[in-house]
């Protein structure tokens, strides 16, 4: 949890450059071999400065890992009017194709089934934005396909980051898409 006011621009760069040293740290090795002192002589900082933007490893990997979740949210909401039942829009499929080069971190951060610090932040993300645009058309039933609709996908997300779902990017993401299609559509 950072102590820092976001607002500050020397603490958004300092944020910036820490994040920046944890992802090239875990380009070369998992993340549970990382350790702070490797991110702070990486990004040029001091380790008190660490601390007053995180509380440990795992905060600044899943703070890093965000854009990952808004990418992700916007994916998944990147069509306008009727949704093509099959084919996933292409923000989707760039989306899986793009995880690629952190997944290991991914998914030292989204455990199977979807739990895990970064599946709590999808989850919680992804069920936000799809209740206001559910409530938004007027659904009686917003919260229960939101909640769906993130379970659905954090979960369908980490198994495939896991292994346990085979699939090309491009074959996920289509499957993702008719899956949540299919969650819409049944009430």
């Amino acid at each position: 949890m950072s102590v820092v006011p976001a607002q500050d621009p020397r603490a958004a760069r300092t944020r910036t450059r820490l994040r920046e040293a944890l992802l090239l740290e875990c380009s070369e090795r998992p993340l549970e071999k990382v350790g702070v002192a490797a991110v702070v002589r990486r990004a040029g900082v001091g380790r008190a400065t660490f601390y007053l933007h995180y509380a440990d490893l795992e905060a600044l990997a899943v703070d890093a890992c965000a854009d990952v979740v808004r990418e992700a949210v916007d994916a998944l909401h990147a069509w306008s009017g009727r949704p093509d039942p099959v084919h996933a829009p292409p923000a989707l499929h760039a989306f899986f194709a793009g995880l690629t080069p952190h997944r290991a971190l991914y998914r030292a951060l989204l455990a199977p089934g979807g739990g895990g610090p970064l599946g709590r932040v999808l989850h919680r993300d992804l069920r936000a934005r799809s209740l206001t645009e559910r409530e938004r058309a007027g659904a009686v039933d917003a919260p229960l396909v939101a909640s769906a609709v993130a379970a659905a996908f954090t979960g369908v997300l980490a198994d495939w980051l896991h292994g346990l779902i085979e699939a090309t990017p491009d074959r996920i993401a289509d499957h993702s898409w008719q899956l949540l299609v299919a969650l819409h559509r049944s009430r």
